[in-house]
C-alpha cells in the first residue's frame, strides 16, 4: 500500500466516526452529469491506405460515439477546529458506436504493446473498443480556517498541471494538495501527484512526457511517479492578479511559470490582458539518457529527441462589449525542445493560450499569432446561445536533425476552430446543453497529417442534493 492510499484510509476512518456531525451532511452536494459525445477525426492526407500503415493501425478516419455519466459528491465539513470531509467522483462511459473498427487504436502484437486506447474508449488487445469503462475516485479532506488539505483523487487546474476534459469522461490524478487562503488576496497551492487516469482509461498510470511515453507503443515508455508543484496567485488590485508556479516531474523536467492578468474598463467594454511566461529545463535522467528524452529537440540526436530546453512567452488580449468579444494574441517558443507538459500518451492539456481542439502550437522555435471572435446571442433575445471562431498560425518551426540533414526547415501550421453552443436557460429542460465543435488543421511538418474534426456534445447536469 503506498503512502497516499494509507493516509486516505486513515482519513476515511477518522471521518466515519464524525460523519453525523452537523455541517458534514447539511453542506453536502451531489450532481449527476450526463454527456453524449460523438467525435469524427478525418486525416486528410498521407498514405493512410498503404499496407504498411494499415498494419501499424494508421487510419484515415477515427470515429466514436458514447454516453458518459459523472456522479460528483462533495461533502461539508465536520465541526471542530479541524473539519473533515470526503469527496467522490464516479465515472461511467458506455460505447454506442466505435466506427466499425475506426476507433484510432492499434492492436497488440509481438513487437508492439498496442495503443493506450482509442479516441474515446479504452481498447482491447486486438484494438477494438471496450463496451464500457468506469472508475471511482475518493478524496479525503481536512480544513483548518481557510487552509484545506486534499488526499486522493484530484482534478487540478493550475499553470503547471491541467486536468483534461476534452472527451467523454475527464482525466483525474492521484496525490495530495494543500490550498491556503488565510492571507488576504493571496492563494497558495502545493502538492504532489503520483498517478494519472486518462480520459479513455479506467487505470491509474505513472507520469511521463511526449517523446518518452512510448507513443502508440506505450508499454516501452519511461515514467515517473513523482510530480511536485507549488505556487500562488496574488490579487494586487481587484483587476490585477500576479501568479508564480513551479512544477517538477522527477527525471524529466523542471518548470517555472510567471503570469499576469488584468481587466481594464475601456469605454463601454472591458479589455482583458493575459501574459504568460514558462521556463522549462531538464531534470535527472532527461539530461543524459536517451530513453527519457523529449520530442522536438533537434540539437540532440538525429531522431529529433533530446533534453528539455524551452522558454515560452505569450500574450492574449480580449475586448468584450455588447455581447461581442474580439481577441488577438502572440506566442513565442524558444529553446531547443518543444514545450513540455504532463503527457502519458492518452490525451493531455497544457496551460497555453494556443491549446486548441487539435494542435497546441508548442513546437521548438514556433512563432504563433491568433485571432478570436465570439458572440453571446442573449443581446439579440436568444439567451443561452453562443458562437465563436479562433484562427491560429504558427511558423518558424524547427525540424532540423542533429546531423544537419533537413527534415523540414521553417515549417508552419494553422488551425481554425468553430464552436456553436446552446444551453436551454429555463423550463423543464433547463441546463440541457448542445454543442458543435468543428476544427481544421493544416501543416507542412514532416510526418504530420492534416486533420478535420467534428465533435457533437449533448450535456445535462442534474442536482441530486
Amino acid at each position: 500500500m503506498n503512502k497516499s492510499t494509507l493516509a486516505l484510509a486513515v482519513a476515511v476512518g477518522v471521518l466515519a466516526q464524525q460523519a453525523g456531525a452537523a455541517g458534514f451532511i447539511e453542506d453536502s452536494k451531489a450532481t449527476l452529469g450526463l454527456r453524449n459525445f460523438y467525435i469524427n477525426n478525418d486525416n486528410r492526407d498521407s498514405a493512410a491506405g498503404s499496407a504498411a500503415n494499415k498494419a501499424n493501425g494508421v487510419q484515415s478516419k477515427a470515429e466514436e460515439w458514447g454516453q458518459g455519466f459523472q456522479l460528483n459528491f462533495t461533502s461539508g465539513y465536520t465541526q471542530g477546529t479541524v473539519g473533515f470531509g470526503i469527496d467522490a467522483i464516479g465515472l461511467l462511459g458506455i460505447k454506442l458506436d466505435s466506427g466499425g473498427g475506426t476507433n484510432g487504436a492499434t492492436a497488440r502484437s509481438g513487437t508492439n504493446s498496442g495503443s493506450y486506447g482509442g479516441t474515446v474508449f479504452p481498447s482491447k488487445s486486438n484494438g477494438e473498443a471496450v463496451d464500457n469503462y468506469s472508475s471511482l475516485g475518493l478524496t479525503a479532506k481536512a480544513k483548518i480556517s481557510q487552509t484545506e488539505l486534499k488526499l486522493g483523487t484530484l482534478q487540478p487546474k493550475l499553470p503547471v498541471i491541467v486536468t483534461n476534459d476534452g472527451r467523454l469522461l475527464p482525466q483525474t490524478f492521484q496525490g495530495g494538495q494543500i490550498t491556503s487562503n488565510d492571507i488576504k488576496d493571496l492563494t497558495l497551492v502545493g502538492g504532489q501527484i503520483e498517478k494519472a487516469k486518462g480520459r479513455n482509461s479506467s487505470n491509474n498510470e505513472n507520469l511521463s512526457i511526449a517523446g518518452a511515453n512510448g507513443g502508440s507503443n506505450f508499454g516501452n515508455g519511461k515514467f515517473s511517479n513523482k510530480f511536485y508543484y507549488g505556487g500562488g496567485d496574488y490579487k494586487i488590485t481587484k483587476d490585477l492578479t500576479a501568479q508564480y508556479y513551479y512544477g517538477n516531474l522527477e527525471d524529466f523536467y523542471k518548470q517555472h511559470f510567471l503570469g499576469l492578468t488584468h481587466n481594464w474598463a475601456i469605454g463601454p467594454g472591458v479589455l482583458k490582458s493575459d501574459l504568460r511566461y514558462f521556463n522549462s529545463r531538464d531534470d535527472g535522467a532527461n539530461g543524459h539518457e536517451a530513453a527519457y528524452y523529449t520530442s522536438g529537440n533537434y540539437s540532440g540526436v538525429p531522431s529529433g529527441k533530446g533534453k528539455v530546453d524551452n522558454n515560452l512567452y505569450s500574450g492574449l488580449f480580449l475586448y468584450s462589449v455588447a455581447g461581442h468579444t474580439f481577441g488577438g494574441g502572440y506566442q513565442v517558443s524558444n529553446g531547443s525542445s518543444d514545450f513540455p507538459f504532463l503527457n502519458q500518451g492518452d490525451g493531455a492539456s497544457a496551460y497555453l493560450t494556443t491549446d486548441m481542439q487539435i494542435a497546441k502550437f508548442n513546437r521548438a522555435g514556433e512563432r504563433t499569432w491568433q485571432a478570436r471572435y465570439a458572440y453571446d446571442f442573449a443581446k439579440l433575445g436568444a439567451p443561452g446561445l453562443t458562437a465563436g471562431v479562433i484562427y491560429l498560425r504558427g511558423d518558424n518551426i524547427d525540424t532540423v536533425a542533429a546531423n544537419r540533414s533537413v527534415a523540414g526547415s521553417g515549417r508552419s501550421e494553422w488551425e481554425r476552430d468553430l464552436t456553436v453552443a446552446y444551453v436551454i436557460p429555463e423550463g423543464p429542460l433547463k441546463n440541457l446543453g448542445l454543442t458543435w465543435k468543428n476544427a481544421m488543421w493544416r501543416n507542412d511538418v514532416p510526418g504530420q497529417r492534416d486533420q478535420d474534426e467534428n465533435r457533437l456534445i449533448v450535456s445535462y447536469s442534474l442536482p441530486l442534493l
